[in-house]
């Protein structure tokens, strides 16, 4: 094999964008990338997965503000991407049926993975079409007032938030961990030790430093050991209240 196919120069390097250019998504884009969701893998065939577009400005504030990232809601097409128990409980029900299993922790990670494959295909999609995105897992810094915005119904939750338009900004490639620190044979390798990574750390600090948005210098272990995760109480910590209070992973 030579050279390098469209869908694989796509997919290695791949960009976030968090500055789009004052233009919405037309019509045909918008149809094209919900028509990509809508034939995403899907768990069991239950199709426990939907998107809502946010085009209300107030509502786009309010996310704005849940998320505490200034480009959110901003220029670009917003999308928040739902894990959705609730149809299929109102077919059980229209049906003469109860929930099920439908409160089942197993029931809602199979919606969860549908919805994260499905926000998944609508980025490649978007960024094939010459679309930039970023994603949004800040929706979840206060999941009850998302779910109050967005007026979700019982069983349903917000996974993940997408931001798509046209790139108004052209940032390097950030780089990742190496492979052999990440892809086993066959299984887990947990022998890690610190010097393992020191060349790593070298190009993320070089990363930081050459780029002209954003000067910092610290390498991926010192993030990794930084106030991300330390101790501390966040809105975050209340996901599983909310979770609950949405009637999911009961058991």
């Amino acid at each position: 094999m030579t050279g390098t196919n469209q869908v694989e120069s796509l997919l290695l390097n791949r960009r976030t964008i968090r500055a789009f250019k004052d233009q919405p998504l037309s019509d045909a884009q918008l149809h094209l990338l919900l028509e990509v969701a809508r034939q995403t893998a899907t768990s069991s065939f239950l199709q426990q997965s939907s998107i809502i577009h946010i085009t209300d400005q107030e509502k786009r504030a309010v996310i704005r503000q849940i998320c505490r990232q200034d480009y959110v809601g901003g220029n670009g097409d917003l999308f928040i991407f739902v894990a959705d128990l609730y149809r299929n409980q109102q077919l059980r029900q229209q049906m003469g049926n109860d929930d099920g299993r439908l409160h089942n922790t197993d029931v809602f990670f199979q919606a969860y993975d549908d919805t994260v494959l499905a926000a998944q295909n609508v980025a490649n999609a978007a960024e094939s079409i010459g679309l930039g995105s970023v994603f949004l897992g800040s929706i979840a810094n206060d999941s009850a007032k998302m779910v109050q915005t967005l007026k979700l119904p019982q069983l349903t939750f917000p996974i993940l938030g997408l931001q798509i338009g046209i790139p108004d900004q052209q940032p390097e490639l950030k780089p990742r961990l190496p492979l052999k620190l990440r892809s086993f044979e066959n299984e887990y390798q947990a022998d890690y030790q610190l010097q393992q990574f020191a060349d790593y750390d070298a190009i993320v600090q070089t990363y930081y430093d050459l780029r002209d948005t954003n000067r910092r210098i610290d390498s991926f272990t010192d993030q990794v050991n930084s106030n991300k995760l330390n101790h501390k109480q966040t809105k975050r910590d209340e996901l599983l209240v909310t979770l609950h209070q949405q009637g999911l992973c009961l058991y």
